[in-house]
């Protein structure tokens, strides 16, 4: 029994020798030193700090070489992703940027505006430099379908079949190609407008039409059909290709992707 207890009582010195209080222990935390969370790697990827002027969008992009060919190591050989936005492409020439007049099928052609953009007055007939703008339809109650719509527009080179509603704002264009109210729905100049991009991109790929591609519209009154003769890059806000012409022809807006102030614009007029 005393061994027991001797025992114990060694224990306990013990326990309590290495008992210390809470209240003593001292804790530091160092931050981390500059750098131990990485650097920024772009830079040193596209190098961009050292070239900022370097156009490294889509429309930039090559196709690569095969392997093999003669160009197959030289650097900045193939052939453009999309020929038609690149540099120098049919697209992206000066003249499709700035304020440009001419003239299809004898009616005046002028750069074409902005795509939700409301023109500030009512075509009107009436003589103009060019020519005796005369043609325009209105819409009335009786050329809707029973569907809501004006009509349907085609354009086989795109593999587009789109109804045409009246308006051109977000749930208009949510149906399908939008009217701008203030223009012709059949006589002179049709112009409709349509999303680039999302569910609704019945436009996305208009800026890829070649001249000669043909363009259908039916509504109530007859269906017509119209070849292409420009696809442009133009300004944001200007509206001067809404105006209404004395020839028949369509024109088609859309947003440009990435490019807030510029519209794709597609005027093509009846063959």
């Amino acid at each position: 029994m005393k061994k027991h207890l001797t025992t114990l009582l060694a224990l306990c010195c013990l326990l309590g020798a290495f008992a210390v209080p809470t209240g003593a222990l001292e804790y530091t935390f160092d931050s981390p030193s500059t750098g131990d969370f990485g650097t920024p790697t772009s830079d040193d990827t596209i190098y961009e700090h050292q070239d900022p002027n370097v156009d490294r969008s889509k429309g930039s992009a090559l196709i690569p070489p095969g392997f093999g060919t003669p160009t197959s190591y030289l650097p900045n050989s193939g052939e453009y992703l999309t020929p038609n936005l690149a540099a120098g492409g049919p697209l992206n020439s000066p003249s499709l940027n700035g304020t440009v007049t001419g003239s299809i099928g004898g009616g005046t052609v002028l750069l074409p505006g902005a795509v939700d953009a409301p023109t500030s007055s009512y075509p009107t007939t009436g003589s103009t430099a060019n020519t005796q703008v005369t043609g325009f339809t209105d819409v009335t109650s009786d050329l809707y379908y029973s569907n809501g719509s004006l009509g349907t527009l085609k354009i086989p080179a795109i593999g587009l079949t789109v109804k045409v509603v009246q308006g051109t704002d977000s749930k208009a264009l949510a149906k399908g190609a939008g009217h701008f109210t203030n223009t012709s729905i059949w006589d002179g100049n049709c112009c409709l407008a349509g999303h680039n991009r999302g569910v609704t991109n019945h436009f996305g790929k208009i800026h890829t039409l070649d001249t000669g591609d043909t363009i259908t519209l039916t509504t109530k009154l007859g269906t017509r059909t119209y070849s292409v003769t420009n696809v442009m890059k133009v300004g944001e806000t200007d509206n001067s290709m809404l105006a209404a012409t004395s020839d028949n022809c369509i024109t088609l807006f859309t947003c440009v992707r990435d490019e807030r102030d510029y519209r794709w614009c597609v005027r093509a007029v009846e063959v």
